[in-house]
């Protein structure tokens, strides 16, 4: 009887690639398509104090909506003039503007480039002001079929919603500066309407502006050009505030006390004790990365 050999051919070695058929499911993977997983490839090790520091954006923007609603209580108490602020928070923005504008010539250090940036900066205050003046008479009735109370309900809403959407410097989808400055703008349009006179009007909404608008640009300048400045100014707006509001209430200016506390130390803290929980996993099956 003859012997037959049997010849046994060699299992061939399954491949990642969809545009051959293997004899296998399309869904079919083996041991060696987790060879490639890598864990945790871009994590970021944070450390207390300098989350602390960097938690002073958050503090800083909130004495600013907090600051921004004791100036419309005054004005509603007819502690302040409206005349006064409008001159006194004027000055402090043109202040604020030369030091941003000191700033960008030491960046850029072109004169033509400053003097074209400040013919049109003036433009665009002259145009505000002319308009907002304008139409102050218009928000003292804009909202009188419309209860006191939604209105201060609508305000805190849009306040809030100033400080969820405001942009802190985090790449994250729910950041919008335009809704978080739209929202701020509105609160201040429904404020005006409570106010007594259309001076009242046009001070709250030009304050709304300086307040949320130009006042966090020149902050991200401050603290990208200036060391040390984001310190400095969550110090020292901290404590503005919280005289400001103690003024107004001993018990609002305690929470706010501990609402501070909370945000720049306990949170911080809750944050780096979280760390060793982070495990983020990158392997085959992440979407392609198209790289230059």
């Amino acid at each position: 009887m003859g012997r037959h050999t049997i010849t046994m051919e060699p299992k061939k070695r399954w491949k990642k690639v969809l545009y051959e058929d293997q004899g296998v499911p399309d869904n079919y993977v083996d041991e060696s398509f987790l060879d490639e997983m890598q864990k945790n490839v871009h994590i970021r090790t944070y450390h207390y104090w300098s989350v602390v520091q960097e938690s002073g954006v958050v503090t800083q923007q909130i004495c600013s909506v907090c600051l921004f609603v004791a100036m419309f209580l005054f004005m509603d108490d007819k502690v302040l003039s409206p005349k006064v602020l409008f001159c006194v928070s004027s000055f402090l923005t043109i202040i604020g503007y030369c030091i941003h504008e000191l700033l960008e010539y030491m960046e850029e250090d072109s004169d033509n480039m400053q003097t074209r940036t400040g013919w049109s900066a003036m433009k665009t205050v002259l145009m505000f002001v002319a308009f907002s003046y304008g139409l102050s008479p218009i928000l003292m009735t804009l909202t009188d079929t419309i209860s006191t109370d939604t209105v201060y309900a609508m305000t805190a809403a849009m306040l809030l919603a100033n400080l969820l959407f405001h942009d802190y410097g985090a790449d994250a989808a729910v950041v919008s500066g335009a809704l978080s400055l739209n929202a701020a703008i509105f609160a201040s349009v429904c404020l005006a309407s409570r106010l007594h006179t259309t001076w009242h009007a046009f001070t709250t909404v030009t304050l709304a502006v300086e307040v949320f608008a130009l006042w966090p640009v020149l902050r991200r300048k401050l603290k990208v050009k200036v060391k040390h400045s984001q310190l400095v100014l969550t110090i020292i707006l901290t404590l503005v505030t919280v005289v400001t509001i103690a003024t107004l209430s001993t018990v609002a200016a305690v929470l706010l006390t501990l609402l501070y506390v909370f945000i720049t130390f306990v949170c911080p803290a809750w944050l780096i004790s979280l760390q060793p929980y982070k495990n983020n996993i990158y392997g085959p099956w992440d979407e392609a990365e198209i790289k230059d």
